[in-house]
């Protein structure tokens, strides 16, 4: 039940993921603009993961800073609705980001505490399902919202609204775990496994037999740099792409609300994802799934180049590509998100949005920018690249 604060937040959120960039542009803004403001909020959001991930751990106390993001997203959010001014309005937003991100590590930390690590990727998945259950409603709240011609001010006012929801919910629902020791007792593990394999390996060395085992340990720069490259391609891809749906969809004389639509059913493809990735892997298993789920992504950005070159079938190409996206997007963050509470030592656990951070603020520049002059092919194609990247990133991490 604590989990239902964040499914209205994540509604919120769904609902102004789309929203806002088109908001934007409607106020006369550019694509640039959207860059830039996506990349700054990006940049200040990277030291502000690491300080609440710290500071969480060293309190031990979690749930006041989900209670302070949720509540300050609903006053920002509300302060929204006052500007119609371009520098205004990025101003307040990045202000939002950087308290935004304070319910992201303590969240991490109540999973990988309030379950053991044979529960991690099923908690993780059951979590990542839920909420972004929450954010297909959201997306849904926005389809409704334009095809009913609700206006910019009440939009933002819904957004609001739904993180004060959030914050009521969770001072009741939410509370800090009494002993926190999971993650150390995994660290533990770690250590006893690979200390246990180096005896092994050297027992029978000593004792003259041939042996087919290699004595390493995960690269965990690799993982980093790994993640850092697939974030950045995620963020080169998506954060030019509602106005490119939105382009594509006046080009097929649809209504605009289908733009969230799309976005709806790309949701549902990470939903399905996420219901999927609940089932329970082995360490093995979750680590090789890792490559083959970077390499179909990667395989997509490519095959979204076919929606431009084919336009009679744009919009459907262009859905169909988005809802395997959704799909893939939830099997890679279960199976990194679970890695990362095992690899990053108590004190650190903003570090994984920290890496998620540094490549969503490059991409989320660079992105828009392509875009804007050199098209949306080259931003596919270049998306596409560094995904593949990633993925050689993750094979020297396993």
């Amino acid at each position: 039940m604590w989990r239902l604060g964040f499914f209205f937040h994540e509604m919120a959120f769904g609902l102004l993921s789309i929203f806002l960039p088109l908001y934007i542009i409607a106020v006369g803004g550019s694509l640039v603009h959207v860059g830039i403001l996506t990349a700054v909020a990006w940049l200040l959001s990277i030291p502000a993961s690491f300080f609440w991930g710290y500071i969480c751990d060293k309190t031990r106390r979690y749930k006041r800073y989900i209670l302070l993001s949720f509540l300050s997203s609903t006053l920002c959010l509300y302060l929204l609705t006052f500007t119609r001014d371009v520098p205004l309005l990025m101003a307040v937003y990045v202000v939002m980001s950087i308290f935004h991100v304070a319910h992201e590590a303590p969240k991490n930390v109540l999973i990988s505490e309030l379950y053991s690590r044979e529960e991690w990727e099923k908690t993780f998945a059951f979590y990542e399902g839920f909420t972004e259950s929450g954010w297909l409603i959201g997306l849904l709240l926005g389809f409704f919202a334009t095809m009913w011609g609700v206006g910019a001010v009440d939009t933002l006012a819904i957004c609001s609204v739904l993180n004060l929801l959030a914050f009521g919910v969770s001072i009741f629902l939410v509370a800090d775990p009494l002993i926190v020791f999971e993650r150390g007792l995994v660290g533990i593990e770690r250590t006893l496994d690979f200390t246990h394999r180096g005896i092994s390996l050297a027992s029978k060395l000593l004792d003259g037999l041939s042996v087919d085992m290699r004595l390493k340990r995960e690269n965990v720069s690799a993982f980093c740099c790994g993640l850092i490259l697939f974030s950045l391609a995620t963020s080169i891809l998506f954060t030019p792409m509602p106005i490119f749906i939105s382009s594509i969809v006046q080009n097929a004389s649809l209504p605009q609300g289908f733009v969230f639509a799309i976005f709806v059913l790309n949701s549902a493809g990470g939903v399905a994802g996420y219901l999927l990735s609940a089932r329970r892997f082995t360490g093995s298993s979750r680590t090789a799934g890792i490559g083959k789920v970077i390499a179909l992504r990667g395989t997509l950005a490519f095959l979204l180049i076919a929606a431009l070159n084919f336009r009679a079938y744009s919009v459907s190409l262009a859905t169909t590509v988005l809802v395997a996206m959704g799909f893939v997007y939830a099997l890679f963050l279960v199976r990194t998100l679970s890695l990362s509470m095992e690899l990053v030592p108590a004190g650190k656990s903003g570090l994984f949005n920290v890496l998620v951070g540094v490549g969503g603020a490059c991409g989320s520049f660079i992105g828009p920018l392509v875009a804007q002059t050199l098209g949306f092919p080259q931003v596919f194609a270049l998306s596409g690249v560094v995904f593949f990247l990633s993925l050689v990133a993750f094979k020297m991490f396993a």
